[in-house]
């Protein structure tokens, strides 16, 4: 059987599931389609959060960026686990005892404002917007490649895969098909990282396997080093960033994290305030098993690579066009270029494809000796690196055709879970909550299916012409929520100084800072060639735009408590209320109704 049609019956058969899935566990109510009717075990909920949080940037681009750039990247893995604790511990039980449907609900019911709540939802589409740009992007490069078409048709297929099953299913059908996903991604990203560790270094456990040593003896870290710096490379295992940046930006992905709407949401869909604290627990266990292998997957994949463009060592001759047009251990390069993401050109006519750093200055004298004209890899997209990593690697078919079910159920499961909490804003929040508050259940249902095809409809316009890798537009979305909601659920739980005109102040400023930061950087609505800086050359010093949202939600906090202590103070039943979302007791129970 030809790998193309393993492709087909893994993707088929996990999509057959997932829409089955969907259809059996479809939403009847809105308490089914925002929040599952609060009945979901926390085992299974765990399975279905971690889903929904390791979205195609997990699974499919932070592995490659921590490839091509070593320890530097290592930030998204710390940034992104510690924002889950924070999650898990500062706001997850409070917001599941308050008991509403939605992150907004709380903030206008906490802030006594409609207005607040309008800003939340504001915050909430923006920040999820850019979040969906990078899941429709991964969804694009996983169908490009694994139906061998164009990443543009691969992007407009899955846009309507994710339409047939979220807008029908709502929050109970995607729950369970998030179970799903989890188990086909979390078997497509471990069991290459398996067969790669043992290929490499003999040892099962791609986590230790990393620490050891390859066949010939030498440490596997040592080995990649090496080769990197050969090649004119920054040395893997070393930090060349700024740190300040680098401090930055992993308290941005964690601040982000724990004001992630779509993964909120999930917290509500347990009966009682322990188990979302127990559903806390069991999702950082299923997270773990994907980001401890990541490290491994990313410095193995870049140690083949190398290899198999100088199969001869850096001193000897590179690949030669022959072998990568005619040697099956390189078919994955000509079909990985039929997706437009890879690339190469024999620049100086030698019949070799040299792969090396032409910006490197020190490597220009043994160039110039060698006769190379500039780096030959002329394209190589980091966002296909754990989806080609089993081809490069030249594992079994099966193998092949398990990780195209796993990269598609991970950018999947993240894009849904973000169109529901995307509806949930305009259809609950915005239209029930502000405009038509006498909208009857069905009509709202309705509106919440609209407004997720019309959030499709903006996300694959906008991935057309993503701000970033996969990874990177994640970490914009990230920020922008940690400068606009993180700060105002913080003070909405654990201060009862923060009155409503406070808390919109704080949220605008948050905002609109951060946006304006982020735009300047990549472009006015990520347009392309209308920025007016970069992120090699950021507008405060060494601070990119994808670290800014730390400094956005220290601008929110700001101006919050300063707004709050020259305006009305908070009325004693709000402060009443706060504390008593606070206390742990009767922690066995929640507030219900919406």
């Amino acid at each position: 059987m030809d790998q193309f049609t393993l492709n087909l019956l893994f993707v088929g058969a996990s999509f057959a599931l997932y829409i089955g899935i969907a259809i059996w566990a479809r939403a009847g109510s809105t308490a089914d389609f925002y929040a599952a009717g609060r009945g979901v075990h926390p085992v299974t909920n765990g399975m279905a959060t971690a889903a929904d949080w390791m979205s195609a940037a997990s699974f499919i681009s932070m592995a490659g960026l921590i490839a091509f750039t070593g320890y530097d990247n290592s930030s998204f893995l710390m940034g992104w686990t510690g924002g889950y604790v924070l999650l898990a511990l500062l706001l997850a039980p409070y917001l599941r005892k308050f008991g509403k449907f939605t992150v907004s609900e709380f903030i206008g019911d906490r802030f006594y404002s409609k207005t607040a709540r309008l800003v939340a939802v504001i915050c909430l589409l923006v920040a999820s917007i850019t979040y969906v740009i990078g899941q429709m992007q991964g969804v694009g490069i996983a169908f490009g490649r694994f139906l061998e078409i164009d990443a543009f048709w691969g992007l407009m297929i899955g846009a309507c895969v994710v339409f047939a099953y979220a807008v029908f299913g709502g929050m109970k059908g995607v729950t369970y098909t998030q179970v799903a996903q989890y188990c086909v991604l979390i078997l497509a990203y471990t069991i290459p990282a398996v067969f790669i560790s043992l290929q490499l270094t003999g040892n099962p456990i791609p986590a230790l396997g990393l620490f050891g040593d390859t066949s010939d003896g030498e440490p596997l870290l040592a080995k990649l080093n090496q080769i990197v710096t050969d090649l004119g490379f920054a040395e893997y295992t070393a930090a060349h960033g700024s740190t300040i940046n680098m401090v930055l930006f992993t308290l941005s992905l964690m601040i982000g994290t724990a004001g992630l709407p779509h993964v909120i949401m999930r917290f509500f869909t347990v009966p009682r305030v322990s188990d979302a604290r127990w559903s806390a627990g069991w999702t950082l266990v299923f997270i773990a098993l994907l980001y401890l292998t990541a490290p491994a997957v990313g410095a193995m994949a870049r140690l083949n690579i190398s290899e198999l463009m100088w199969p001869n060592g850096t001193d000897g001759a590179a690949v030669s066009v022959e072998q990568i047009e005619t040697s099956p251990e390189y078919a994955w390069m000509a079909t990985w270029e039929a997706t437009g993401l890879l690339g190469w050109e024999d620049k100086n006519g030698d019949g070799m494809i040299q792969y090396y750093n032409d910006a490197n200055a020190e490597l220009q004298e043994k160039a110039e000796a060698n006769g190379w004209q500039g780096n030959e890899l002329t394209n190589f997209n980091q966002d296909i690196l754990v989806l080609a990593n089993p081809e490069i690697a030249n594992l079994p078919g099966w193998v092949i055709g398990l990780v195209a079910a796993g990269g598609l159920a991970a950018a999947l499961s993240t894009a849904a879970g973000l169109l529901l909490a995307i509806s949930s804003a305009v259809s609950h929040d915005l239209l029930k909550g502000q405009l038509t508050p006498n909208m009857s259940e069905r009509s709202e249902l309705m509106a919440a299916r609209v407004s997720m095809a019309a959030a499709i409809v903006v996300a694959v316009l906008l991935g057309l012409n993503p701000p970033g890798f996969a990874a990177q537009t994640v970490a914009l979305a990230f920020g922008l929520a940690a400068a606009s909601i993180f700060p105002a659920l913080m003070m909405g739980i654990f201060s009862t100084r923060i009155n409503n005109v406070g808390a919109v102040a704080g949220m605008l400023a948050g905002l609109v800072v951060t946006l304006l930061y982020i735009f300047l950087h990549k472009g006015w609505f990520f347009i392309p060639d209308t920025n007016i800086f970069t992120d090699a050359d950021p507008l405060l010093g060494p601070v990119k735009s994808t670290s800014f949202g730390a400094i956005g939600a220290a601008v929110n906090f700001a101006v919050a408590f300063f707004v709050a202590s020259i305006t009305k103070e908070t009325p004693q039943e709000i402060k009443d209320l706060v504390e008593s979302v606070r206390v742990p007791r009767g922690a066995g129970a929640a507030v219900e109704g919406h």
